[in-house]
């Protein structure tokens, strides 16, 4: 029987990064967690039916502000997101922290 060289994302990170703590593996961790916010943004403003510009019309910033947010250029501020969440969506921004 062949052995399957197959690897879980967790395995994979585990021996290119490094295990979660190490400086390597801290910095891919909050990357990703930057890239899913603008991943998120771009999908709910695609959900809405809303182009850029529109958005950035909504919460009183710029379509080039999105657009870097959305395509993880520029980190977002807690306080700008929730003007993007609130003002352009019509939603409601909810955090937590884990423990």
């Amino acid at each position: 029987m062949k052995k399957s060289n197959t690897k879980t994302l967790e395995q994979f990170k585990d021996e290119h990064y490094g295990k979660y703590g190490t400086p390597k593996r801290n910095k891919l961790e909050s990357g990703y967690k930057m890239f899913k916010i603008g991943a998120l943004i771009h999908e709910a403003r695609l959900k809405k039916g809303l182009t850029q510009e529109e958005l950035a019309g909504k919460c009183g910033t710029t379509e080039s502000y999105i657009s870097k947010i959305e395509n993880n250029v520029k980190e977002v501020r807690i306080s700008t997101l929730q003007k993007i969440v609130e003002l352009g969506f019509g939603g409601q921004l909810q955090l937590s922290i884990k423990l």
